[in-house]
């Protein structure tokens, strides 16, 4: 899946990547040479990608939920993204639409990747979503939501399962389509990141 280490993107990948994103072929060439300055091999790895993603939070630690984002989209396992693996989570994390965003959330969920959540793994991603989440803002949450744990226990609930149970792809998608609460729950989209995207528009 590897990309050139050329100074342009290839035009295979390219039209791929405009097919599946909303980006545009001016903003795709500008981020891949963006890419290649801080990431030279053409590859980024966990703690490129962390890095990355911290300058989007200055006032939070999104490293464990950076660290998530990264597995679930570390397509092969072997430690790097590519340019595009890296785009498709750039898309993915803030403008799809909402059933490929749920098909991504599954993966994110399903830590360990056996193909079914547990209420464990869903306490796990909503406490690195809680870290980035400022004080202020978790005060104005209700107070059935305003801890990891809280939260959790509310997400679980909607799903009607018991805390030994596990949770499908299926359920998972069907469930959230059906009640937009839990959409919002499970989800973080600060409003900073979309920004930043528009930011690095030439």
């Amino acid at each position: 899946m590897g990309n050139s280490k050329s100074g342009a993107l290839s035009k295979e990948i390219l039209e791929e990547l405009q097919l599946n994103t909303r980006f545009t072929e001016e903003e795709l060439s500008t981020w891949y040479q963006s890419f290649l300055k801080e990431c030279p091999s053409g590859r980024i790895t966990r703690q490129e990608f962390q890095t990355i993603y911290s300058k989007f939070f200055p006032d939070a630690d999104p490293k464990a939920y950076a660290q998530h984002v990264f597995r679930s989209f570390d397509a092969n396992s072997d430690g790097t993204l590519d340019f595009k693996e890296y785009v498709i989570a750039l898309h993915m994390t803030s403008m799809c639409k909402t059933n490929q965003k749920l098909e991504w959330a599954f993966s994110l969920y399903d830590v360990d990747g056996n193909g079914s959540i547990s209420k464990n793994e869903v306490l796990e991603i909503v406490t690195a979503i809680f870290k980035m989440i400022s004080p202020e803002d978790v005060k104005r949450l209700p107070e059935d939501e305003n801890t990891p744990e809280k939260r959790a226990e509310k997400i679980w609930g909607f799903f009607g399962k018991e805390d030994d149970d596990k949770l499908t792809e299926k359920e998972f998608i069907e469930g959230t389509l059906a009640n937009m609460e839990i959409l919002r729950l499970i989800q973080f989209e600060p409003q900073k990141v979309k920004e930043k995207f528009k930011e690095k528009k030439p």
